[in-house]
């Protein structure tokens, strides 16, 4: 028997809070959908996360039941899977003053290769672009209501270095480096000599009269003037 699945008015988003980490370059962070399935869910039922490959949405078929959903780790070879099914108990519409009421897509790193955990929230392999909807699973009936799927949602990429254009002149990254060593190392030599100035070596007035004080006294070599040799003794 083939159940009518309910599609709401709702298109899942990224969330307005910290905008800085709202997409990184493997995840992405998305209002958690509260008050979206209300009328068409029980307090037993799941609320499921599908992540896709934009490109693959139209071909993506939702699961008869919870234990025949798509795994994480088969993705993006299976362009699709389902993570972070939680109680719908846990979206309710109030909202308490300082809750979290976010999801980070790719928060996981520990379960990625672990066949266990189909539903592992890992880290998403390349910048997409990503679309998702959220799907209400009954545990004894399967899928029963869905969102519409998102618009594509296309992560950060990491710049490889040797990319980085490092003008004027071309310079590499080394080069670079070693210039700015250089440079702080300069300030820091004009800044000591600012700091504490070099001593020529000025006397002061005291130590130039002690100096003159040690010389050699001045001697006068002694003549004798014409008219001594006037003198009647030195005569012939």
């Amino acid at each position: 028997v083939t159940l009518l699945i309910v599609t709401v008015p709702y298109e899942p988003e990224i969330t307005a809070l910290a905008p800085e980490g709202n997409i990184t370059s493997s995840t992405f962070v998305l209002e958690q959908p509260r008050c979206v399935f209300n009328n068409t869910v029980s307090d037993t039922d799941e609320i499921w996360l599908v992540v896709s490959l934009s490109s693959a949405i139209s071909n993506f078929t939702n699961p008869t039941s919870l234990q025949s959903l798509p795994p994480f780790w088969q993705f993006p070879e299976t362009p699709n899977y389902m993570t972070m099914g939680t109680s719908s108990l846990n979206y309710p519409c109030e909202k308490s003053s300082g809750q979290i009421t976010v999801l980070r897509v790719g928060n996981e790193t520990g379960c990625v290769l672990d066949r266990s955990r189909p539903d592992c929230n890992g880290p998403l392999p390349g910048p997409g672009p990503y679309r998702v909807k959220f799907l209400a699973m009954s545990p004894a009936t399967g899928p029963k209501a869905e969102t519409k799927w998102s618009a594509p949602i296309t992560l950060k990429t990491v710049k490889d270095p040797a990319s980085i254009d490092t003008w004027p002149g071309r310079r590499s990254a080394g080069m670079i480096v070693i210039t700015t060593i250089l440079s702080i190392l300069l300030a820091i030599l004009l800044a000591s000599l600012i700091c504490c100035p070099p001593s020529f070596g000025s006397l002061d007035i005291s130590e130039s009269a002690e100096i003159m004080g040690k010389q050699d006294p001045v001697t006068v070599k002694r003549y004798n003037t014409h008219h001594i040799y006037d003198q009647p003794a030195f005569k012939n």
